[in-house]
């Protein structure tokens, strides 16, 4: 227990390169998940991200299987399953059970692929919780470059889309591409899910991308403001995690998502407290 609090230990591992190159790729995580996460929200998609970092893990575990970059094979897994759930739930009525369907196949085809992979354990470990050791120069600037695409592509459709994630029939009735805004939203949603399991996990990447949204929506209903707080319980987050996990060698996931969850506890406290002043 004692090695949760070395903190000798956790301020000479932040010295190191790859530590250094972790917590940059969890900045840039941070970012993303605090920017997509009150859309995420609004629209409702919270189980959606579930389902897409399932078949991030089978683009990964089929890339470890070839020996390919496990990096470019989450993001394929994830583009393609955006992509299918984007263009099968048009309606809200199928959207769940459309998920279910492609999250089961997806992860049964993950485990397969997993057990037929012969190479160390821990690289078959690291898809399901996140490890920090795999950030080298490759996956930083994949991160990078996705990312910048990422929030050029929002800078774009932002306003429409979050006019369409607002009142979707008033949306469409003023011409606004409902459909397509919604698969270029799951895209962008992928894109970012993909890059965060190689350091979260894609059992626990939900923590990432829904939860420091969802804390935010609890104390503020202001757009702009939502996606600040977001941001910044994001970063809090994935930063944090990282840093927590130095000492003990622990998953980052593990850490991550106590942080996120703490933080969102605290929302609802300060929310529930606004509210019941305002009675």
């Amino acid at each position: 227990m004692s090695d949760f609090f070395d903190f000798e230990l956790t301020l000479r591992l932040l010295s190191l390169d790859f530590v250094i190159s972790a917590l940059l790729v969890a900045a840039v995580l941070g970012l993303l998940a605090g920017v997509l996460g009150p859309l995420i929200v609004s629209r409702n998609m919270a189980f959606s991200v579930h389902g897409t970092s399932e078949l991030a893990l089978t683009g990964g575990a089929a890339a470890l299987l070839l020996g390919w970059d496990v990096g470019n094979g989450a993001l394929a897994g994830a583009i393609v399953a955006a992509l299918i759930l984007g263009l099968l739930t048009r309606r809200s009525t199928e959207y769940d059970s459309v998920i279910g369907v492609i999250l089961a196949f997806g992860l049964g085809l993950g485990v397969l692929m997993l057990w037929l992979y012969k190479g160390r354990a821990a690289n078959k470990f690291g898809l399901l919780t996140g490890q920090i050791v795999g950030q080298d120069f490759a996956s930083m600037a994949l991160l990078t470059g996705a990312a910048v695409v990422v929030l050029a592509v929002l800078a774009v459709v932002y306003r429409p889309l979050l006019f369409a994630s607002v009142d979707p029939h008033v949306a469409q009735a003023r011409g606004v591409p409902n459909t397509l805004l919604a698969v270029v939203f799951a895209v962008l949603v992928g894109v970012a899910t993909a890059l965060g399991v190689r350091t979260v996990g894609s059992l626990l990447v939900l923590a990432l991308m829904v939860t420091p949204a969802a804390a935010a929506a609890r104390v503020t209903a202001s757009p702009l403001r939502a996606t600040g707080l977001a941001i910044l319980f994001a970063e809090l987050s994935a930063v944090g995690g990282i840093i927590l996990s130095l000492a003990p060698g622990a998953p980052v996931s593990a850490f991550v998502t106590a942080i996120s969850f703490l933080i969102y506890i605290i929302c609802w406290i300060v929310g529930r407290a606004r509210r019941t002043a305002l009675a």
